[in-house]
């Protein structure tokens, strides 16, 4: 009896002692959600109006530092040194080895990226502060939660330092576009005829490609006036498709149309819609897939990350391609030399024509975004409803980038020949970066 009673004994110390272990052990509460902090940095730039090039830049930074913090911590993401160029192989993260919850960190970085980075990001400090309330209120000790800040804060604060040497800061102090003269060139677009947005974007620094003029797509048709030259062909079959404009495509159109700013006017007032950025809208995609693939955490951080570096490699292709050739849209020559009435579904973007930035992003987007979650992915894109669209139900990120270039020909903002010229050079610049990706090992 006395040996049950002492086995008993020891039992029960034991589970006591296994207790007291729980109650001591730091609370750790589930991982947030990326896509939170990413819907929260959207909201910001859609409010601060910001060009589909510069809002690529922004993603791409924004993720970096929590990509850091990730990677300091979880051996299978690679250090963001073996992708970017020129990116220190320490970003100075003494914290690393403190106690803090790296992951808590790397939400908080990319709200404290945004912060540090977007015109109006002041206006998150007050989302940061939320977020600790709620880390607080779920339990997380205030000297963990200090920590994580500070690690966050440190990781922000070195990839704004990084970002410092990419000339974006020079851009204002170059020389003013001015549209060439001639028949066949870009001209400002009505109803607001904004100037042109990002002339000198070929400058920005890259940040996996070489350079702005890698890969250039292929030689658009020349200008003419010729009723049976391609050029003039080009522009009737956006006549065309515009006259006789279905409700599916019509549908198509407004889905994809992510104008970070749209003027409509009504005799003499004029009423700005803001929107998502194209680049928005695929971080979002992104996002609500790999959420939908359960991919964990970490690997969030990571498809975020690479697809903003993709967008803003992309971006700066495409905008070397557009000022390269200055192509009129298909709006200025319809009105010119077919029908001066006749207007496009879509307002023109500020901009040239061609290649299309939809196709071009889209496709670079789907091909890094196939490889990271995988191919023949059914998912909804719900992107568009706070912007006044529905949803949309896609089998694969390929389809998704078909329907999105096809879209400006339906919205009357591009020729088709650039929707497909900018498919295939976006195909081009993701299969690059994928193979970049790949030969670090990384993949979700």
């Amino acid at each position: 009896m006395n040996q049950r009673l002492s086995s008993l004994v020891l039992v029960v110390v034991a589970l006591l002692s296994t207790f007291a272990g729980l109650a001591r052990a730091p609370h750790r509460p589930s991982p947030p959600d990326p896509g939170k902090a990413l819907d929260i940095i959207n909201l910001t730039m859609v409010h601060d109006v910001i060009s589909p090039p510069a809002a690529a830049r922004y993603y791409a930074y924004t993720l970096m530092g929590p990509y850091c913090l990730a990677a300091a911590h979880n051996p299978h993401l690679p250090p963001l040194a073996r992708l970017v160029q020129g990116f220190p192989a320490s970003i100075g993260l003494d914290t690393v080895a403190a106690d803090y919850d790296y992951q808590l960190a790397a939400y908080y970085c990319m709200l404290e990226s945004a912060r540090r980075l977007l015109p109006s990001g002041e206006s998150l400090a007050e989302e940061e502060a939320a977020f600790e309330q709620e880390m607080t209120r779920q339990g997380v000790s205030a000297s963990t939660l200090a920590r994580s800040v500070r690690a966050a804060r440190a990781a922000a604060a070195a990839v704004v330092r990084f970002s410092q040497g990419d000339h974006y800061g020079q851009l204002s102090a170059l020389k003013r576009y001015t549209p060439l003269v001639g028949e066949g060139y870009w001209r400002p677009t009505p109803p607001a005829y904004f100037e042109p947005v990002e002339p000198n974007w070929k400058t920005i620094r890259p940040l996996v490609i070489d350079s702005a003029s890698e890969f250039r797509p292929a030689a658009c048709a020349p200008f003419s006036k010729d009723t049976a030259s391609a050029f003039y062909r080009g522009a009737r079959i956006v006549y065309n498709v515009r006259q006789h404009l279905t409700p599916a495509q019509n549908e198509i159109a407004q889905f994809w149309d992510c104008n970070p700013f749209a003027i409509s006017t009504a005799g003499h007032m004029a009423i700005g819609f803001k929107k998502i950025s194209p680049g928005g809208h695929w971080m979002n995609i992104a996002a609500l897939v790999a959420r939908q693939r359960k991919v964990g955490f970490d690997n969030t951080i990571a498809v975020l990350c690479l697809e903003g570096i993709t967008l803003m490699d992309a971006f700066i292709c495409c905008w070397d391609a557009k000022y390269l050739t200055n192509r009129i849209r298909p709006e200025t020559y319809i009105n010119r030399y077919m029908d001066v009435k006749w207007q496009p579904l879509l307002q023109t973007p500020p901009f040239p024509e061609y290649t299309s930035g939809h196709a071009v992003v889209s496709q670079a987007s789907a091909e890094l975004l196939t490889y990271l979650l995988g191919d023949k992915i059914a998912y909804v894109d719900n992107t568009e409803i706070p912007f006044g669209s529905g949803e949309r139900k896609f089998t694969s990120f390929q389809q998704a980038s078909q329907e999105a270039a096809i879209s400006r020909l339906y919205g009357g903002i591009h020729y088709l020949e650039s929707c497909t010229n900018g498919t295939a050079q976006g195909q081009r610049i993701g299969r690059f970066l994928v193979a970049k990706v790949r030969s670090t090992g990384y993949k979700p």
